[in-house]
């Protein structure tokens, strides 16, 4: 009770808002939904998901064409050769001897993907003849 003798709940059904205060609750509210809804909810925008898109295409076009470069490699008839010379080389520069032997060049293209080259370097270094 307060001094004048009335409860929290009598003081808050004879409070009134002014048009300042709702407007500020408002904006509070609008602005803990945007907050919430982005950082915790999985909202993105419209460029956010573009972006997520592009990446998540990238890497299934990888996923895909590393092993056709792998079977480029089975296919050459130095392979175990070539191997020994792959496993010799430093892990940084794998993926452009792989590109030096033309396995990460697919069919119909002129020139061979870095990130299908680096996908394929790291699944053949981990052949053991």
């Amino acid at each position: 009770m307060s001094s004048d003798g009335s409860t929290i709940q009598e003081r808050w059904n004879k409070a009134k808002p002014t048009k300042t205060i709702t407007f500020w609750i408002v904006v509070g509210a609008v602005a803990l939904t945007l907050f919430l809804g982005f950082s915790k909810g999985g909202w993105v925008t419209e460029n956010g998901a573009q972006q997520r898109a592009e990446a998540a295409a990238q890497v299934a076009v990888v996923e895909r064409l590393a092993p056709i470069c792998v079977t480029q490699f089975n296919a050459d008839p130095e392979r175990a050769l070539k191997l020994e010379e792959l496993q010799a080389v430093s892990s940084f520069q794998r993926s452009a001897y792989v590109k030096e032997q033309g396995w990460a060049t697919m069919p119909g293209e002129s020139s061979p993907d870095n990130r299908v080259a680096t996908e394929c370097a790291r699944q053949l270094a981990l052949i053991s003849e």
